[in-house]
């Protein structure tokens, strides 16, 4: 994204534009990971990510680059979005019609299976939750989005290294969460 951001604000439209992508890229992939077990997920976040992108851009010309890496800066503006999704899908009211699974998709499962498969699949989410803000942001750009060590640690302004130690921490809590909550 670097190399746009500057074109970009200087007012070069194909540089915004490929920023814009770029960050639409980016902020759809983690919405999805962050929401993944949301009511109709795939149009939340795509709508969180088009939000993203829209104050990104909104936000350019102010932007102060004082070295850390821009994605910081969109991961940041993601975080703020998907919390504000999160939280007007606390407030909206739940009904059977908006009730999706894309654990199954392109399989049959029993009501029992879908239930513990749920159910885990909900718990898991709630464990990630009790995290630090810091573990839970490096576990899901790590697992959920899929980003190497290095790209995580430029994206939250860490070393590979500490992402790593991060990342082994977070999960050794939630393995210790989920075997202390099976007793």
């Amino acid at each position: 994204m670097r190399p746009f951001v500057e074109a970009a604000r200087s007012g070069d439209p194909v540089a915004r534009e490929h920023l814009l992508g770029a960050v639409l890229q980016v902020a759809h992939r983690y919405a999805r990971a962050r929401l993944g077990t949301y009511p109709a997920a795939a149009e939340v976040a795509a709508d969180v990510a088009q939000e993203v992108g829209m104050a990104v851009l909104t936000a350019l010309p102010d932007y102060d680059d004082r070295g850390a890496p821009f994605e910081a800066f969109v991961y940041r503006v993601a975080s703020h979005k998907v919390a504000d999704a999160q939280r007007a899908h606390a407030r909206a009211p739940v009904t059977a019609d908006h009730v999706e699974s894309p654990l199954f998709e392109g399989r049959v499962a029993s009501a029992e299976t879908h239930v513990v498969d749920r159910d885990e699949a909900r718990r898991a989410w709630d464990l990630l939750e009790t995290l630090s803000d810091r573990h839970r942001e490096v576990l899901v750009l790590r697992v959920a989005v899929g980003l190497s060590a290095v790209e995580t640690a430029y994206a939250l302004g860490m070393t590979p290294g500490s992402v790593r130690v991060a990342q082994h921490r977070a999960l050794g809590e939630l393995r210790a969460r989920w075997k202390g909550a099976d007793r």
